[in-house]
């Protein structure tokens, strides 16, 4: 006979622990993973179709060893990827935050000062992404996310992967209608200009709440996106003439990356630099239009823009190096473009202690508990039966009001349990609010509704067991008092494992577990319990059962 483990091991790719799914687009599924150290990583899983044969994964190995020198605040930069694997994966640094397409639906436009933040220091990640020799070519709200009121830009680089003639052939458009330049609908290369047209647009949609080309079947985007009819109506100020002018649908009519950042800077990721007029009749300059291909061949190097320093010192630290190098060398080519002067991200450190119990708590849920020595699991069964006694003479002493204390706790405890659980969800999703801790109290009255029927199933099922426990008392001719002590005991170890029990088992283990974790602090931690059960069970002795607030024993016993 053969037995099921208790809990099954979590998937693994490479040298990660996949926790969850946090998303799914046309190039592969994103998983919220953890890698040896315990560092929460963002792992992108390639769909077989983007990297079908040696040669695309060769191109990935390009592309990947390219990017991995790119650092900066403002991008969730490599940290790994594989290739060569049976199923090729790429590791990104993990943003726990909303993207910002779901925070302007929640939460709403952006506005003022936070607008101009984001235009900012999105427009700060594209010239990273830049620096490389790569353009992004799929900058839209989703590829967005907020850490905190922070924009992080995602998914740069990849879709040049996928760009491969038999994808074309068969129908593929590579970008988002809205987002995408009216010249490469016309089957022009991309250049850094369609980039600054994606960044325009994803700045409107979070400025307005809408695509600035409406919505509707692909084709009528498009063609509006074709005619140069955006709608910017609800911005205001210089900004929504600089919108105007980078949504232009001639690419030489944008200003250039260079001459938005150098008005932007002294509005957002640098207050002391000097204000220069908005770039609203701006054109690409010479150094700024390539791409990485047309560079090699011409075995030019790419001139870096200088990037901006973050604005808190908080932020810095030393590069993250790349993780693991390439698992199979990439055949020699041209040499590549200089490395780009860094930015040093952001420092991983210590999280913030609310943030580390609620990832403890997140990994206890999708991995199970880990196993524990069988000596701990022994000390934490006979301190649950010591409070099983205890609770047992608490019982006797006085039957009503130890009944009512223990539906009472119970469904506070479930209600608490619930709260919190939902908040750690809503953390994981979007990341930490400041409004994380109003939201648990104002929702706390709907998890108490909640709670009620877990708490009626728990207690129902361990009130038959105390019964039944009190019923053989009574066959065995016991007075009162022990068959109450004999009850009240059974019902307190039932709580622990009944039916639903987890919820209520959640919170008391963060001060039970602690207390078992030692032979040192498990014996006074017992000895207590047993103490106070013991003085129970002596006043009991001297004053018998206390039936307050009746003034009588049930059914004249």
């Amino acid at each position: 006979m053969t037995t099921q483990p208790q809990h099954e091991s979590p998937p693994r790719v490479g040298d990660y622990t996949l926790l969850t799914r946090l998303g799914e687009g046309g190039m592969g599924i994103v998983h919220l993973a953890r890698n040896a150290d315990g560092r929460r990583v963002a792992l992108k899983v390639l769909r077989p179709h983007i990297v079908g044969d040696e040669e695309a994964r060769a191109r990935l190995a390009r592309e990947v060893d390219t990017l991995t020198r790119v650092r900066s605040p403002w991008i969730a930069e490599f940290l790994d990827a594989d290739p060569w694997a049976d199923v090729p994966y790429v590791v990104t640094r993990y943003v726990p935050g909303l993207s910002l397409h779901d925070h302007v639906v929640e939460e709403g436009p952006v506005r003022e000062r936070d607008l101009m933040w984001l235009a900012g220091c999105l427009a700060e990640g594209v010239a990273a992404v830049h620096h490389a020799g790569v353009l992004h070519r799929d900058i839209k709200p989703s590829n967005v996310l907020m850490e905190g009121r922070t924009p992080i830009l995602i998914d740069f680089g990849l879709a040049r992967v996928a760009d491969d003639p038999r994808l074309t052939q068969a129908g593929w458009l590579l970008g988002t209608p809205g987002y995408l330049a009216p010249e490469i609908l016309y089957g022009d290369d991309a250049t850094p200009a369609a980039d600054v047209h994606a960044w325009a647009a994803t700045v409107a949609y979070g400025a307005t709440g809408r695509p600035p080309y409406g919505r509707g079947p692909s084709m009528a985007i498009m063609d509006r996106a074709r005619r140069g009819e955006h709608d910017l109506a609800g911005i205001e100020g210089p900004l929504a003439a600089v919108l105007d002018a980078s949504l232009d649908p001639d690419p030489l009519a944008r200003p250039s990356l260079a001459e938005l950042l150098a008005w932007l800077r002294p509005h957002s990721t640098q207050p002391d630099a000097p204000l220069v007029p908005p770039p609203v009749e701006g054109h690409l300059v010479d150094d700024d239009d390539f791409t990485l291909p047309v560079a090699l061949a011409n075995g030019g190097s790419v001139a870096p823009l200088a990037l901006s320093e973050p604005r808190t010192a908080e932020t810095v630290s030393e590069p993250r190096p790349v993780t693991r190098m390439l698992t199979t060398p990439v055949a020699p080519g041209p040499a590549p473009p200089p490395a780009p002067p860094t930015i040093a991200p952001p420092a991983w450190g210590q999280p913030p202690p609310a943030v580390e119990q609620w990832e403890q708590e997140w990994d206890a849920r999708l991995l199970g508990h880990p196993k524990v020595a069988f000596a701990e699991r022994f000390r934490r069964g006979a301190a649950v039966a010591c409070g099983g006694l205890a609770l047992g003479a608490a019982t006797a002493l006085a039957p009503y009001l130890t009944g009512a204390a223990v539906v009472l706790g119970v469904w506070l405890l479930r209600t608490g349990s619930l709260a919190a659980s939902a908040g750690a969800h809503r953390r994981t999703t979007r990341g930490t609010k400041w409004y994380d801790a109003p939201q648990v109290a104002f929702s706390t009255p709907w998890h108490s509704l909640r709670a009620i029927t877990g708490t009626a199933v728990l207690l129902l099922w361990s009130l038959g067991l105390a019964l039944a426990a009190a019923l053989l008392c009574y066959a065995a001719a016991l007075d009162g008092a022990a068959t109450l002590f004999t009850g009240g005991s059974v019902l307190g170890m039932a709580l622990w494992s009944g039916p639903g029990a987890s919820r209520f088992r959640s919170p008391l283990s963060r001060v039970v577990y602690p207390l078992t974790s030692t032979w040192r602090r498990w014996l006074p931690f017992c000895a207590v319990l047993l103490l106070l059960a013991g003085v129970l069970g002596l006043v009991v002795v001297a004053e018998g059962v206390h039936w307050v607030p009746a003034s009588s024993p049930p059914f004249g016993i």
